[in-house]
């Protein structure tokens, strides 16, 4: 008579130790596991390689100190990186993997308003804590449909509409401009908010908008518009684009003719600009997150320490989101625990935070804080600080 050997015992041993691997990453000893969306391919990779960069840097500082300390016992933070391909379908995908198959604790990023928006969307449902470094459309942080502030959502970086007003005033005020036109992405977020916003405050300032024009992302022949533009005769242009797109309009607008000065927001601030742009946005203005010429000793350190390892200097990108993990980071320190409320509640907690990019203070119930920007020139290969705007 064969003897049958049961493989039951061995299925249980098996099937425990599989369980006992790959159980809820959230709760796993001494680890804590942070999600990390950027845009690593796609329209704006270097957005994405600086915010992967920063947020690599602070990790490895924190854990070389020792980690962070959750209800007495030290834990060390895992970084889980996800692509967005700089796209809101993509984005969505990002945050649900992260939230339901990684079950990381809290998310950075996505950066850009266009995945920004939906992925915040998905950690709202999901009471999951995500802070973006650099969306500035206040969609990110507004319910859809009760207008509220979310709950889970917050920035590390100032909004759409305080940066418009900074950038009008700044036109009128130091520039002397009376007549605008304006050209931007009607299939971007912070792109479109920032030109309504832009202009809504120029009229206020009363200050005319002479051109109000648009093109679609991936649009390269922005000829028709530039002819409209030159034919107002405005004093400046405000192009609210990401660098991937000024350098080419840039270089197109002036071979029209147009030798006004070029204003800009945030979206500009990837050094790539100036490479694409072939001289065409030489001494024009944008506004900013920070101004390394003007280094605080917080930023100070930062550079030096972003420098040593990259080898270059870090933008706004990267400094916004060594300071969201930052934030993140104080909040977990303050947390009793690794529950994504209790992180939450810790972090709405954080009212005074001294990040690379400023003081961040936040008011009650608002995941946008109350923070400065910088006005820049662009002069040679660099960025050159021109003044601070305050709140």
């Amino acid at each position: 008579m064969r003897k049958t050997i049961s493989l039951a015992p061995l299925f249980v041993v098996i099937t425990t130790l599989l369980l006992a691997s790959c159980g809820d990453p959230t709760n796993k000893k001494d680890t804590i596991k942070v999600g990390l969306i950027v845009e690593l391919t796609g329209d704006m990779p270097a957005v994405g390689a600086s915010s992967r960069n920063a947020a690599q840097l602070a990790v490895s500082e924190i854990n070389a100190a020792g980690g962070i300390a959750i209800s007495g016992k030290p834990h060390q933070v895992e970084l889980i990186i996800e692509d967005n391909a700089s796209k809101a379908d993509q984005s969505v995908a990002a945050a649900n993997k992260l939230i339901s198959q990684d079950n990381v604790v809290a998310i950075v990023g996505p950066n850009a308003s266009l995945g920004a928006i939906p992925a915040a969307e998905i950690a709202e449902y999901n009471k999951t804590l995500l802070i973006t470094p650099w969306s500035t459309n206040p969609k990110t942080t507004l319910d859809t449909s009760s207008g509220k502030p979310k709950r889970y959502v917050f920035r590390a970086c100032y909004t759409d509409p305080f940066e418009g007003r900074v950038l009008a005033r700044f036109v009128i005020d130091k520039l002397g401009a009376k007549k605008a036109a304006v050209l931007y992405d009607v299939a971007s977020e912070a792109p479109k908010s920032q030109a309504d916003q832009f202009r809504q405050t120029f009229t206020e300032l009363g200050g005319q908008t002479v051109a109000f024009e648009t093109y679609t992302t991936g649009d390269r022949d922005f000829s028709a518009q530039l002819t409209k533009i030159k034919s107002t005769g405005p004093d400046i242009v405000f192009l609210p684009a990401y660098y991937n797109d000024v350098g080419l309009i840039a270089q197109q607008a002036r071979r029209a003719g147009i030798n006004q000065p070029l204003v800009g927001s945030d979206a500009w601030s990837s050094p790539e600009l100036i490479k694409l742009s072939g001289g065409g946005v030489e001494g024009d203005y944008f506004a900013n997150h920070y101004a390394t010429d003007i280094a605080t000793p917080t930023a100070k350190k930062f550079i030096a320490a972003y420098g040593n390892k990259y080898s270059n200097t870090p933008d706004d990108v990267a400094a916004l989101t060594y300071d969201a993990m930052g934030l993140l980071f104080e909040a977990l320190k303050k947390s009793p625990t690794l529950d994504r409320i209790a992180v939450r509640d810790a972090m709405s907690a954080i009212s005074d935070y001294n990040g690379v990019t400023g003081t961040i203070k936040f008011t009650t119930d608002s995941g946008d804080p109350v923070k400065s920007a910088v006005i820049m020139q662009v002069k040679g290969d660099k960025f050159v600080w021109v003044m601070n705007a305050a709140p």
